[in-house]
């Protein structure tokens, strides 16, 4: 593409995600689990922020119907005093520098709890490291953000490993296979509406995108979607997941439908594992809503297997973000203002 502005070679970072989760398939399955031990585990913990932490969403979403235990998601500094011996906790820190990350892994080393950690270095490596934890090692030069391969594939694999996760390199490898189909979809050599992001993009404009998804799995996915365009295209956009904003936001839409007309955009993500009862309502909600809103977009999902219609969901919306950007003018790689936050707070 001519015109566009990428610092940092964003689009390149997304993609990579095929390629990122065979590298991570390899590393994960090398490291040596032994001073952790299935036996006795009796709940999951993942700790992390913003990029990493949302593999920690992915995992309990994804892998529920297989998962043997519960898992818990903290994005947060403390750890909970559930977290002990009988927890497998996985701190998630790109960097291995992240403040809340590294306070919490502290804690729930003290508690006894088995740590793995997932980062391409840094102090939580060296925390892990003088614990005896295993540390599964990411490649340096990605952005947290885009690098979701590396970040969540160590998560399921270790988890099936551990016999807590039957069948979860399995779906790690579904969801490989699904990102490239989307990759070949969404390069920024197809041009027009035949690019599926590219579309949407376009269709989105200026407008704000409101996404809902459906159930657990269109939740995750409208929060990553969410993230994505606030980080890369640096704009607002806000989600919602059915069956719960049928109970609340539903009612947002009417008194100033003269202004919400203008200014938002409704997402729909959609796929093949819905609950029966959330087609019709997904129907009935935007009877309701559709005249106060630009437009209505509906996405479907594709891949074989939970993780894979996640992934296919989440990948679409990096990219989507990413020529939200380019059609603005902005560079996606930068986020001055999280730098300028961390600088403050360094102070």
């Amino acid at each position: 593409m001519t015109g566009v502005v990428d610092s940092l070679d964003f689009a390149g970072a997304v993609a990579s995600l095929p390629e990122q989760f065979g590298e991570a398939l390899a590393a994960a399955a090398s490291v040596d689990l032994e001073p952790l031990s299935g036996k006795g585990l009796t709940n999951i913990a993942v700790c992390g922020m913003g990029g990493s932490g949302i593999s920690g969403d992915v995992l309990a979403t994804a892998g529920s119907p297989e998962l043997t235990v519960p898992v818990t998601v903290l994005k947060q500094y403390r750890a909970p005093r559930f977290v002990g011996p009988s927890t497998l906790f996985f701190a998630m820190s790109y960097s291995g520098g992240t403040e809340e990350t590294l306070e919490a892994t502290a804690a729930a080393l003290v508690a006894g709890a088995r740590v793995v950690a997932v980062c391409s270095g840094g102090e939580l490596a060296e925390l892990a490291g003088r614990a005896g934890a295993p540390v599964i090692g990411c490649p340096s030069g990605f952005m947290p953000r885009a690098a979701l391969g590396h970040l969540a594939t160590p998560l399921f694999v270790v988890c099936d490993r551990l016999g807590l996760l039957p069948g979860g390199e399995a779906a790690v490898k579904a969801a490989q296979t699904q990102a490239a189909r989307r990759r070949d979809a969404c390069r920024p050599e197809i041009e027009g509406p035949t690019n599926p992001a590219r579309e949407l993009a376009r269709r989105i404009g200026r407008t704000f995108p409101l996404i809902w998804g459906t159930g657990a799995l269109g939740a995750v996915a409208a929060y990553r979607w969410k993230a994505d365009i606030n980080e890369n295209a640096k704009a607002p956009a806000f989600w919602n997941t059915f069956p719960e904003l049928d109970h609340n936001e539903i009612c947002a839409f009417g008194q100033h439908g003269d202004v919400t007309r203008q200014v938002l955009t409704l997402v729909e993500l959609r796929h093949d594992l819905e609950h029966g009862q959330l087609g019709r309502r997904v129907a009935a909600t935007r009877a309701i809503v559709e005249e106060t809103v630009a437009s209505v977009l509906e996405v479907r999902a594709e891949g074989d297997g939970r993780l894979a219609q996640l992934v296919d969901l989440m990948y679409l919306g990096d990219w989507v973000s990413l020529y939200l950007a380019f059609d603005a003018g902005v560079d996606p790689g930068p986020i001055d203002a999280i730098a300028r936050l961390k600088a403050e707070l360094a102070r």
